[in-house]
Formats: structure tokens, C-alpha cells, sequence
């Protein structure tokens, strides 16, 4: 085979392959090749062939050429999937403009179960003899109008000179469960649970249930210049139960509280599987506000191969009326890896 042939035969085998990808034109007169993805939330998913995967929005394009199939799904909950396009800014269907009036979402996000496992591990032998492990778990789940978000995590420490001389220095285990429900698309309540001991700060254990208000200011909200965001805020009251090793006899067994939170996420443009996080609790009790709780953590995951990550991140608790003989704040520093689904 000549060089003659075997350059005309690349020349076809690329114009083939040409010929069955999408391409999108966007408004400024500029185009891209690749594949077309979702259409969600008036954004085009884009894996261009030369600078990769892009978010596009709907009004910014001019021409999609995809025989791509999408799902609609209307007001009255019926789907049908069917090859959507793009058309001066706005979907269209057999040459048609879609009426958005009587379409619900478009390409709508498959519903399941997501979750997290990450242990952490750490030893020393030597002059310091050490034993340091943790686990931390989450699942968590969103429907249309629910969300539903429960963590566990169980946190062990031993140290000392030797095995045989070593006292136990961490034995914590916490679970809690939030429930809500969406009554538009940024209005929420909720109900949530906590369950608590530490054997080391002199708490056989803490309860706490209630509820309140959310509001979602934003939802994995896409920024051109910083990435991604999700940001919500919540205010309710709950009652705690409480019981020491050892209590002060100021100390209140059960009473109510105001409780506030914040929950902060932020996927970076720059990098979409790191993610770093914030969240904050703050409960005064309602008869005597110098009597609190508090709580808060801050730190980052992000993808190390396939479904592993690294947690990294600090944790912060506050009790106004601890144990007797304990301190009122405790902050743990946590690194582990686990498997992210």
C-alpha cells in the first residue's frame, strides 16, 4: 500500500467519523464537535472533542446537530424521550419549538442511593505507643420533592509507652438522620435526629430530635467563574437529652432549644470531583441562652482513582455545660480514605 492511499484513507476514515458527531453552534459564530450529553436546567452537557467536557447554556446556542434521544417530562408527570435539538436559543422537536410551558424538566436526574464509607488509621511504636482509627459513613438520597441525609462516624484513640501501659484517649460514635420536604423548589422542612456518646468527655449519651424550616438559596448553582455551588439555611427548635458520667448539678437533664444551621458545598470549576464543604449548628437552650451546643466542620473530598477519595477535614464541638470535670470544646483532625458511590 502506497503512502498515497494510506493518506486518503485516513482522510475517509476522518470524514466518517465526522459525519456521525454532534456539533454545536453557538450564537458568537463559534462551533464545537463531540458528543451532546443532558439537556438539565437550561444547560447543555458538551464533550467536546478538542477541549472536553463543557456546560453550555440553552440561549447561548444557536444550532445543536445531535440525533441524540432526551427525556421530557411534563407537567402532569408523563415522559417521553425523544431527539431534541437546539434551535436559536430555544429546544425544539421535529423542527418545532418545544412549548416549555407544559414541560416539567427535561433529561431529569436518575434518583438513587448515594453514600460514602472513609476509614482512617493511624499507628506509632516507639517511645509513643499509639493506636488512632476512624470511620465516618454517609447516605443520602433525593426525590422531587424529598431529601433524605444520614451520617454515622466512630472515632478511637489509645496512647501510652508501651502495650501494656496505654490509656484510651478518643471513644466517640455519633449517628444522625435529616428528613426534607420540599414544598418549592427552595422552600423546605425538615425533621432530624441525633444520637451521641463519649466515653472520654463523660457523656453516656445525648438525644436530640426536632424540626423547623429550610430554605435553599442555591442548589449545585453554576458560576461561569468559580464553579459550582450549593448553599442552604435552616431554623426550628428541637429537644435534647442529656446524660453524664458525672453531671454538675447545674447541669439540665433535658430541655428545649432554638436550633439554626448552615450547609455550605463548592465543586470547583477548575477541578468538578473535589469537593470541598462547611457546615454549622449553633442550639441555644430557650430558658437560659448562656446554656448552648454548637458544631461545626470544615474540609474537602476529592477523587483519587476510580470510586476512591481522600477526606480531609477538622471538626469542632462545643458543649456551654460538659461533664463534670471536662472541657467544654473538643476538635478532632481527620484524614482516611474510602469509596465514594
Amino acid at each position: 500500500m502506497t503512502n498515497k492511499t494510506i493518506i486518503m484513507a485516513a482522510a475517509i476514515a476522518a470524514a466518517s467519523m465526522s459525519a456521525f458527531a454532534d456539533k454545536v453552534t453557538l450564537k458568537s459564530g463559534s462551533f464545537l464537535t463531540g458528543t451532546a450529553d443532558v439537556i438539565r436546567d437550561g444547560v447543555l452537557t458538551f464533550k467536546s472533542d478538542d477541549i472536553g467536557k463543557v456546560e453550555i447554556k440553552v440561549e447561548n446556542i444557536a444550532l445543536l446537530e445531535s440525533d441524540k434521544m432526551h427525556v421530557v417530562e411534563y407537567n402532569d408527570g408523563t415522559k417521553e424521550e425523544l431527539a431534541v435539538s437546539v434551535a436559536d436559543g430555544a429546544l425544539v422537536v421535529n423542527a418545532q419549538p418545544v412549548n416549555m410551558d407544559d414541560v416539567k424538566r427535561t433529561d431529569p436526574e436518575e434518583e438513587k442511593w448515594h453514600g460514602s464509607v472513609n476509614i482512617g488509621y493511624n499507628s506509632t511504636r516507639g517511645n509513643t505507643y499509639n493506636n488512632s482509627a476512624s470511620v465516618i459513613a454517609n447516605v443520602n438520597r433525593r426525590w422531587e420533592k424529598d431529601r433524605l441525609n444520614v451520617d454515622f462516624g466512630y472515632y478511637y484513640t489509645e496512647t501510652g509507652t508501651s502495650k501494656k501501659n496505654k490509656d484510651k484517649t478518643t471513644d466517640r460514635m455519633e449517628f444522625e438522620g435529616q428528613h426534607d420536604h420540599f414544598w418549592s423548589t427552595r422552600v423546605y422542612t425538615y425533621e432530624n435526629g441525633r444520637w451521641e456518646r463519649d466515653d472520654i468527655a463523660g457523656l453516656d449519651f445525648r438525644l436530640r430530635l426536632g424540626g423547623g424550616l429550610g430554605y435553599q438559596w442555591l442548589d449545585k448553582t453554576n458560576f461561569d467563574l468559580t464553579g459550582k455551588w450549593s448553599f442552604s439555611q435552616e431554623a426550628g427548635f428541637a429537644w435534647v437529652r442529656t446524660d453524664y458520667a458525672n453531671k454538675d448539678d447545674s447541669a439540665e437533664k433535658s430541655y428545649a432549644t432554638f436550633r439554626y444551621a448552615h450547609h455550605l458545598k463548592y465543586y470547583p470549576k477548575w477541578n468538578e470531583t473535589v469537593e470541598f464543604f462547611h457546615n454549622c449548628e449553633w442550639m441555644p437552650d430557650l430558658d437560659d441562652s448562656d446554656v448552648y451546643l454548637a458544631k461545626a466542620d470544615v474540609g474537602f473530598t476529592t477523587k483519587v482513582l476510580m470510586d476512591f477519595d481522600l477526606l480531609c477535614k477538622i471538626e469542632w464541638d462545643y458543649n456551654s455545660t460538659p461533664s463534670a470535670g471536662r472541657k467544654s470544646s473538643d476538635t478532632r483532625y481527620i484524614v482516611g480514605l474510602g469509596y465514594k458511590w
